[in-house]
């Protein structure tokens, strides 16, 4: 079987969106659902679980550190126990909607720096993994770094991910910035491509090093992201 693609959604606010959410569920498995702290709002989040279920989607949450402003790609100080609470708190938002229509919560996958900051930090990855155990439900992450690590050690669910839209530094690492890169839909495809059958990723250095991954991640904030998750589908059927 071909990997599942996932995607970052849901994060517009109010009268503002980000992608042609609609459009976009009908290329991708899952949907990591934006739980307010970084973008969304009740509307948008009940909307987007609709959405998903209309589409057979399965929904996981994405909470982020409290920093609308930066879009949650910023790096924030918090102690681990407040930090499990911020999570629950958003996680437990997004779940009383899937409540409302009979869906289950699929995953939890952290947003932006909060994601960044747990492939490295210790403390920060066990209180992602403190949330998660309240929900019993795996975390998505990335192979070979300290997602992997605390995740499984606790014995929480652990999803490897690949991203098909965001650069990689030589040592594995993801970049993450504030405002996306540009990719084009060819770029995607062949990076993805080149990793279900090479296991391998390029990087900014010019170098493939290898991954392991279980799904594969399309933002909808990336430009062209609904043409990128169609063409992708498409390439790995």
């Amino acid at each position: 079987m071909h990997p599942k693609i996932n995607c970052d959604m849901g994060e517009g606010f109010a009268i503002y969106s980000v992608c042609d959410d609609a459009e976009m569920m009908k290329h991708i498995d899952i949907a990591n659902v934006a739980c307010g702290f970084h973008a969304s709002d009740p509307v948008v989040m009940h909307r987007t679980v609709r959405l998903a279920k209309e589409n057979g989607v399965l929904v996981g949450a994405h909470p982020s550190y409290p920093d609308p402003q930066g879009w949650g790609r910023r790096e924030m100080k918090i102690e681990r126990e407040e930090l499990r609470d911020i999570i629950i708190y958003q996680v437990s938002a997004l779940k009383g909607f899937l409540d409302m229509h009979g869906m289950p919560l699929n995953h939890i996958k952290p947003h932006g720096a909060l994601y960044g900051v747990a492939a490295r930090d210790e403390e920060v990855a066990n209180a992602v993994a403190d949330a998660a155990e309240v929900f019993g439900v795996p975390l998505y992450g990335m192979a070979n770094t300290l997602h992997e690590k605390v995740y499984t050690s606790r014995g929480v669910g652990f999803v490897a991910e690949l991203y098909a839209d965001l650069p990689y530094a030589g040592d594995g690492r993801l970049i993450i910035m504030r405002q996306p890169p540009k990719v084009t839909t060819e770029q995607v495809i062949a990076r993805c491509m080149k990793a279900v059958e090479e296991g391998v990723v390029d990087t900014l250095d010019g170098h493939d090093i290898k991954i392991d991954f279980d799904v594969i991640c399309v933002h909808s904030d990336t430009t062209g992201a609904v043409e990128a998750a169609k063409a992708l589908k498409a390439a790995l059927r």
